[in-house]
């Protein structure tokens, strides 16, 4: 096959992308995916999913520079994209709801905010538990009105790369049909990588079980990463991956852990706490400040730690009881936020389920469509990797800043920094699906150039390695991946673990490539090479964390460093925190994919743009195209 732009995923950005671009006059265009309801977008949420954007309501003054300058803030995020995704949030927002999605406005059309983390604005705004699903399931639907192809069952193994040094360029992909095992070939002008975040790296993980990303694919054919350390963590449910974030925590659960046959149940949190209204307040705080944050160092992070204490070290399972209040609950004991909050939202009832029901029913019906009833039983939770702030690096439009042709979008683009405001990715990754498309229709309408000779190399190295017999527990490989990533590249780091999981991972990957795909099915030959695309992705995450750690940057966003010496947390934690070295938060990790090896540099951030710009120039410079000539 042979168009103009290819896009790769389904998600919440690869379809903004396809419907943006085809507004755009694109009809050259294709859309691959392992399935329209398959990927993370669709498949996930929290308590009230939020989307950031412009503030577009109330008295407070805001404006696209004024949110540059809080997502700027947040530290290791170029200027110039923060000022990007700022100003073109309120455009793709509204985009949003002329497609259908419900976010609530009031009698005048106000569409009135709330305060989410990281957030002093009230930017953020929700359609409830599901949004990201919301807003898939209305881009779908423009997707079939506007006849867009689309190929499900099609799993991406490889980009086409031509040319060499700084002549290289992206011209297309390699899918596996997954119905008849066959390869196909798309060459593309423009390939629109819209693969979502790393799901599969890690065994502790939110990520819904279907999503495992393809990051590895764009960093094996030599894409520039960037800010790969920074990642959120956070508390979620296991049974049905979910996260616990907000009024899960604000209703005051009980929080239990038992052996891992379900006996010995204890209220394990009471032996940290000197008094039982400090231990509500933090469980209130944890849902403001869900995701594990240094910053929350001591306060309501700690919650984290003593779960991930419970269950990693003393081996038990840990659950929240929306059954009973936690023992010694006491209304005149909490603090006033916790008592007033709950007061004002009218969620006063006497356990934690009558005032989940009364703050947020949605909340209780969501786990109940997964078989889970909150009301007989208890939901068994970890702290699990939820999304990744870093991924590949791309330009203001988008583009791969050194492999041109590869647009990166979505989560797997690493255009935020070290903490960002809940939300920002829902709207980072709609605001590059329209930069993408915009970029793409004004400089390129042409389909691509065909280049059988990659077609013809690719195919000679499959049909040989198809020709050696494979091993066929892809899953038992998986595990151990997954498994390395959860104890060397969660929220808890050590130098010593780290250096020694890139070994092993390195070796688990020549191990595999070494291998052949021979006798195996369909299914085992696509799970095989994931894995293998995986382990190239752990490999640069573990390298850029080691990076990270060796520079000395110390404890900072979601992940803390224990390597002694550093500051204790808490009597009854071994763990020591490494201080966080500030001037780090000026400058960028960027990670590449050089001689079979990964290396990581840091670089400084570029500043926030400081034009505010002249009508005439500007409608000059759009009128020229002359705007689409400048990429960073």
């Amino acid at each position: 096959m042979k168009i103009n732009t290819l896009i790769i995923g389904s998600g919440a950005a690869g379809l903004a992308a396809a419907v943006q671009l085809n507004a755009l006059g694109q009809q050259s265009l294709a859309l691959f995916t392992e399935g329209l309801h398959c990927g993370t977008s669709i498949n996930t949420g929290s308590d009230k999913q939020t989307y950031y954007k412009l503030s577009l309501s109330g008295k407070h003054p805001d404006s696209p520079d004024l949110m540059a300058e809080d997502l700027y803030q947040c530290g290791s995020m170029h200027g110039d994209l923060a000022l990007v995704e700022a100003a073109t949030s309120a455009v793709t927002f509204a985009n949003l709801i002329r497609l259908g999605v419900q976010f609530p406005h009031d009698l005048y059309g106000r569409y009135t905010g709330y305060q989410t983390d990281h957030d002093l604005r009230g930017r953020a705004s929700s359609c409830g538990p599901y949004t990201s699903r919301d807003m898939c399931l209305a881009m779908i639907k423009e997707l079939k009105l506007r006849e867009i192809p689309v190929f499900e069952d099609r799993v991406a193994i490889s980009l086409l790369c031509a040319g060499e040094g700084n002549q290289k360029r992206c011209v297309g992909a390699v899918f596996i049909n997954r119905n008849t095992g066959e390869l196909e070939y798309v060459f593309a002008r423009n390939v629109i990588f819209a693969v979502g975040g790393p799901g599969g790296l890690y065994a502790d993980s939110v990520y819904p079980l279907g999503h495992t990303g393809a990051i590895g694919l764009a960093l094996e054919a030599g894409a520039r990463a960037r800010s790969l350390p920074e990642s959120q963590f956070g508390l979620a449910s296991l049974k049905f991956r979910w996260n616990v974030s907000g009024s899960y925590m604000q209703v005051l659960p009980r929080f239990v852990s038992c052996d891992v046959s379900g006996g010995d149940e204890r209220e394990f949190l009471r032996e940290y706490f000197p008094a039982d209204g400090e231990l509500c307040d933090a469980i209130f705080l944890k849902g403001y400040q869900w995701p594990f944050s240094c910053s929350h160092l001591p306060g309501s992070s700690l919650i984290d730690l003593f779960v991930y204490r419970e269950t990693r070290e003393r081996k038990r399972r840990v659950f929240l009881d929306y059954r009973q209040n936690p023992a010694g609950f006491d209304w005149e004991q909490l603090a006033p936020e916790s008592r007033q909050y709950l007061q004002n939202s009218n969620a006063t009832g006497s356990t934690p389920l009558e005032r989940l029901k009364q703050l947020n029913a949605p909340a209780i019906a969501l786990y109940r469509d997964h078989n889970i009833d909150l009301a007989t039983e208890m939901l068994e939770i970890a702290v699990c990797a939820q999304h990744n702030n870093g991924g590949l690096a791309g330009n203001i439009w988008y583009e791969s800043e050194n492999l041109p042709g590869l647009f990166p979008i979505g989560e797997v683009n690493g255009s935020h920094g070290i903490t960002r405001p809940g939300g920002s990715a829902l709207n980072a990754g709609q605001c590059g699906a329209l930069r993408a498309a915009q970029y793409i229709a004004a400089s390129s309408t042409e389909d691509a150039q065909e280049f059988p000779e990659l077609a013809k190399d690719f195919q000679k190295r499959w049909q040989e390695r198809c020709q050696r017999s494979g091993d066929c527990d892809w899953e038992k490989a998986r595990n151990v991946l997954q498994r390395r990533m959860s104890d060397a590249g969660a929220f808890l780091r050590e130098a010593a673990v780290v250096n020694r999981a890139l070994a092993e991972s390195e070796e688990q990957w020549k191990t595999s490539l070494q291998g052949g795909l021979g006798g195996l099915s369909v299914n085992e030959r696509i799970e095989t090479l994931r894995n293998e695309q995986l382990l190239v992705a752990q490999q640069a995450y573990l390298s850029a964390i080691l990076k990270q750690i060796e520079s000395g940057t110390g404890s900072r966003g979601g992940a803390m460093i224990i390597d002694k010496p550093g500051t204790p947390l808490h009597p009854k934690l071994s763990w020591h925190l490494q201080p966080e070295n500030p001037a780090f938060r000026n400058q960028v990790l960027e990670t590449e994919f050089r001689q079979g090896t990964f290396h990581s540099e840091w670089q400084p951030c570029r500043p926030l743009p400081d034009n505010t710009g002249w009508f005439e120039n500007v409608w000059n410079d759009f009128r020229s195209g002359k705007i689409y000539q400048t990429k960073t």
